[in-house]
């Protein structure tokens, strides 16, 4: 069988790097985006990073659970045959909103960074068991320090504001993630979280200029805190890529899971709040009301929308 992968947001930016990276480690690599002019270009590096294994492009909305749900039937029909398992899942995708932004009815930050990530890694666990040994890489971000930590309901008490709602979301992302891979444990199937520092992006060239994305004790401060995030991130998106190929790719990781791979590539201690099992349990009980799996009974042949 050969080495196959999927990269969530993987037409540009960070997402892009990790393909090619991946691509270049010898991968088939699928990426997944909105804009099938990205797509071709990415399809077109990564034909030239392996010509041996055709890269392709698949479109979907992954803000969208319906455009989820159809993505992960198409990659799962292409899995399905045995000992054509899915090898490696990196879920790049993210994104940060300066104003709330509502999504088939669920606030759109939290849909995007984990309920999204969430429901295509569930979607596509027989894919990657038929593919073991295999690896999920889930894209984690340092902003999870500034996040409420409370899991009630999709929105925390309060008011909106992105950057914190971004890190809330990716809080519970990680912990999902830490408690995958305990329950993935001895599957085959490793589990890791991936930080990727900074890069210089349109989320930290845009988004993070609009003071009003913190909570107004921090807006006075907000302009330094700004410039020495902004300095952090000002590298390529080639160098924020390397935890997550590291992840799916370095075998000195064979047989770890639960780790997080740090911005130089290495591993580091997890953020202890998404060590909390109370709090990933009730991660787990949100994400499976807002996100059900009861798709997987159902026909996934739908074309998902661009």
């Amino acid at each position: 069988m050969g080495k196959t992968a999927v990269v969530t947001a993987g037409t540009g930016g960070i997402g892009l790097e990790t393909a090619l990276g991946l691509a270049a480690a010898g991968f088939a690599v699928t990426v997944v985006g909105r804009d099938a002019e990205r797509g071709a270009r990415a399809v077109d590096l990564l034909n030239a990073a392996n010509p041996r294994r055709p890269g392709r492009f698949l479109s979907a909305d992954l803000a969208s659970l319906d455009d989820v749900r159809s993505l992960a039937g198409r990659i799962a029909s292409d899995h399905a045959a045995p000992g054509e398992g899915l090898t490696v899942l990196v879920n790049n995708v993210g994104a940060m909103f300066p104003h709330r932004r509502d999504r088939d009815g669920i606030e759109a930050s939290f849909l995007v960074n984990h309920l999204s990530p969430y429901l295509l890694t569930e979607l596509l666990l027989p894919s990657l068991t038929a593919g073991a040994p295999s690896r999920i890489v889930n894209v984690t971000s340092a902003a999870v320090g500034v996040a409420k930590r409370a899991f009630d309901a999709v929105e925390p008490p309060g008011g909106y504001y992105g950057f914190h709602w971004y890190g809330r979301a990716k809080l519970a992302n990680l912990a999902y993630t830490l408690d995958l891979a305990e329950r993935l444990d001895g599957t085959g199937v490793q589990v890791f979280a991936a930080d990727p520092g900074g890069a210089a992006t349109d989320m930290t060239d845009g988004t993070l200029r609009d003071p009003r994305i913190v909570a107004p004790p921090l807006r006075l401060l907000w302009p330094l805190v700004r410039r020495k995030f902004e300095r952090s991130t000002s590298g390529p998106a080639s160098a924020a890529a390397r935890p997550s190929i590291a992840a799916a790719t370095d075998e000195a990781l064979a047989g770890r899971t639960g780790v997080v791979i740090g911005a130089r590539a290495h591993p580091v201690p997890p953020f202890r709040p998404a060590t909390d099992r109370r709090l990933a349990q009730a991660v787990r009980r949100l994400s499976e009301r807002h996100a059900p799996l009861t798709v997987r009974g159902q026909n996934h042949s739908d074309e998902p929308s661009d």
